[in-house]
């Protein structure tokens, strides 16, 4: 090889440099773009006598500046940050809408239960009950309208999570086609790499990966495989497979996510498996927020319509007529899987003694083995039964209709539509049962210290015939009594021993007498006719606002009421809200610290690339000087020869 050649190594070599540079240079702002170089080595030498003289120069390469471990690290990252500002985003219409003031159940709960302390202050106004069943009604308004915005954001999450689906098989599909282009790059290209469709494709994971946490895997003819949740592919070389936004199996109201399959059959994956990414965050926050949320709402909304109805249930109204159910609601929810191949589905109530223990938690119940399972979703408590019925958690599960085959399920949702379906089941103020459907009473004549209670009805209600019946309660002694019930002119019970403060209990009420009795001394029992100015009833309906009707369970006694289970929510989801903003700000700090460690290795540096284009600049000037001076010693060589 002459001089001449050696300075053309070097021409091309510094070309080949200054190309590179340039091309860094334009490509300084464009996303997911690395670093180039060129990667030169020496020609090899030609031996002589005297030893080897070198030939110049080549590249062998333009080498991409990647770190696999740092790209890795922002990629984690991301997913990481890109879930919890997917999930702080729907979480903060959650918090907004439950602690508004006006908007929320706090003020209508309060507004309902004044209008039952006016009643008892004023139990004969009709003004008074007009303005409880208006404050009723505003209650039952607001329940139904969180639980409207609630199955609002419910729809939106399903239509942003068939959103992202759609997405995430557009990013598939360009992947496989990526992947094949780099192949045929590569293989048209003497097996270098295509640096540029290499960055393309890594910006296309990387994007993807916002969207859904995948891993990839390197193949060995350069192309990704990429996976997510525990290993379902979604590129495979040049093959994509697409998901598919779906109805759960026993659940309409939920979209979840599946794989399309041979035929269009669609398989649905776990929620576990599908993570991070805005999809993942959708998902978390449908299962971790908005479920319990909606179901905690629908069961203030439950626990309230029973404990009010068992005790209007027990007051007499206007007309004299034992009280009537004040709020109408539905029960339980029950769903069966569309892959059950036995039929029917069981009968699911609400437990009245035990609704207390009522769960903020969906069930699923399933038939394996010849028990039945019972799977509290919420925490994944899991029960077994050998029969049915049972009763868990304030519900009382009943074979019913289901005929179940071996892994049948269903849905239990005990109180997810409990919000949405509370409404007043009376129009007439008139009906409102504010007084109590007896009286009691001391003879004249009484000789004693004793006296009567003013008597409670027993729940659950009596029929009402037994509360006509007039009882009367004689001491044949100041240590014993005799029970006869006028009505049937009949004797309940005699020479029974008197113990003061002990209850007394007939036909369906219970009294108390304390004191001490004389002889002859009587008490009686009746009806409570012409009742109009009674407030008993009333006062016990408004003492429900503040006794501890809810958060109970098997081992501990209620802890909550209405107000308090309602604030409990609220704190519930404001403090979530807080988590996330703080797990999503820290995550999106460790991206930025990982892309600022990663840029600092592949990015684009202006001023080096600059100082890069002098250096590679003055390497061809020194070149064409070497070409210059070859072609002056040629031109000598040749002078000489004339």
């Amino acid at each position: 090889m002459s001089i001449l050649s050696i300075g053309t190594s070097g021409l091309n070599a510094a070309q080949s440099g200054m190309l590179t540079t340039s091309h860094n240079i334009s490509n300084a702002s464009t996303a997911g773009y690395n670093r180039q170089e060129i990667v030169q080595g020496t020609n090899v030498p030609v031996y002589s006598g005297i030893g080897y003289f070198g030939q110049g120069t080549h590249v062998q390469t333009v080498r991409r500046i990647y770190d696999q471990f740092l790209s890795g690290q922002v990629m984690t990252a991301e997913a990481a940050a890109a879930e919890m500002d997917s999930y702080q985003a729907q979480i903060g219409q959650m918090d907004n809408l439950l602690a508004d003031p006006g908007a929320g159940l706090t003020s209508a709960l309060s507004g309902f239960f004044k209008g039952v302390q006016d009643l008892a202050a004023s139990p004969a106004s009709i003004a008074a009950r007009q303005s409880l069943l208006s404050a009723a009604q505003t209650l039952t308004s607001r329940f139904q309208t969180l639980d409207q915005s609630l199955s609002s954001i419910r729809d939106g999450t399903n239509q942003q999570i068939a959103g992202q689906i759609t997405q995430i098989n557009a990013y598939s599909s360009q992947l496989a086609a990526m992947n094949q282009n780099i192949n045929l790059a590569q293989a048209g290209g003497g097996n270098q790499p295509p640096n540029d469709l290499l960055d393309q494709r890594d910006q296309a994971v990387k994007d993807l990966n916002k969207l859904v946490r995948v891993n990839t895997v390197t193949q060995s003819d350069g192309s990704f495989s990429v996976f997510i949740g525990t290993g379902q592919p979604l590129v495979v070389g040049a093959q994509s497979y697409q998901l598919k936004a779906v109805q759960a199996t026993d659940d309409p109201d939920r979209t979840t996510v599946a794989v399309a399959g041979a035929g269009g059959t669609a398989q649905i994956l776990p929620e576990s498996q599908v993570t991070g990414g805005s999809l993942g965050g959708l998902l978390n926050f449908r299962s971790q927020t908005l479920d319990g949320a909606q179901n905690s709402l629908g069961r203030i909304a439950l626990t309230l319509a029973q404990n009010f109805n068992d005790q209007h249930r027990l007051g007499q109204d206007l007309t004299g007529a034992l009280g009537q159910d004040f709020f109408s609601i539905s029960g339980p929810t029950v769903r069966a899987s569309s892959l059950n191949t036995g039929t029917g589905a069981p009968t699911v109530s609400i437990d009245a003694t035990t609704i207390d223990r009522l769960s903020g938690s969906d069930y699923r119940l399933s038939f394996f083995g010849g028990n039945y399972n019972l799977i509290r979703l919420a925490d994944n408590q899991v029960q077994s039964f050998a029969t049915l019925p049972q009763t868990v958690d304030g519900m009382t599960i009943a074979l019913g209709a289901w005929t179940p085959a071996a892994n049948d399920s269903v849905l239990i949702q005990p109180a997810r539509k409990g919000a949405g379906s509370i409404a007043v089941a009376i129009s007439d103020a008139r009906q409102i049962a504010a007084a109590a459907p007896i009286r009691t009473g001391a003879a004249l004549t009484n000789t004693g210290t004793a006296a009567i209670s003013a008597g409670t009805v027993n729940a659950p209600p009596p029929i009402d015939v037994d509360l006509q019946h007039k009882v009367t309660l004689t001491f044949t002694s100041a240590t014993t009594f005799d029970v006869f019930d006028v009505t049937t002119a009949t004797s309940l019970a005699s020479g029974l021993t008197y113990t003061a403060g002990a209850d007394m209990t007939y036909n369906g009420w219970t009294a108390k007498i304390s004191g001490t009795p004389a002889t002859g001394d009587k008490f009686t029992i009746d009806a409570n006719a012409n009742g109009v100015g009674d407030n008993r009833n009333a006062a016990l309906l408004g003492g429900l606002q503040t006794r501890s009707t809810m958060l109970g369970s098997a081992t501990s006694v209620a802890t909550a009421s209405y107000g308090s289970a309602y604030a409990q929510i609220v704190n519930a989801v404001g403090s979530k809200g807080n988590e996330i903003q703080a797990i999503g700000a820290a995550q999106q700090g460790l991206a930025d610290h990982a892309t600022q460690a990663l840029q600092s290795i592949s990015g684009v540096n202006l001023d080096e690339e600059a100082a890069n284009l002098l250096r590679y600049q003055q390497a061809f000037q020194a070149s064409a000087k070497v070409f210059a001076i070859a072609g002056k010693l040629f031109d000598e060589i040749i002078a000489l020869g004339r």
